[in-house]
């Protein structure tokens, strides 16, 4: 079951991976319950991954641990 859902808006925790990230608020726009096969999803430790999309447009994939939800759901 994943934290977050599509449309959530979140929030990126400081930690040292996502360095260029730190505190940076997005959204959802994926969620990676069921990871793909391949080497992308191998560099994340077991859970849900997400797709989140920034202000600026950029989008990354980031496991749920390094997230927050920014904007609490009604």
């Amino acid at each position: 079951m994943s934290k977050f859902k599509i449309d959530d808006t979140v929030k990126t925790k400081n930690v040292t991976h996502l360095q260029h990230f730190h505190g940076q608020i997005g959204s959802v726009i994926n969620v990676f319950v069921d990871r793909p096969a391949g080497k992308h999803f191998e560099q994340f430790p077991e859970g849900v991954v997400y797709a989140v999309e920034f202000e600026n447009g950029e989008a990354i994939d980031i496991h749920e641990s390094d997230l927050d939800l920014d904007v609490p759901r009604k």
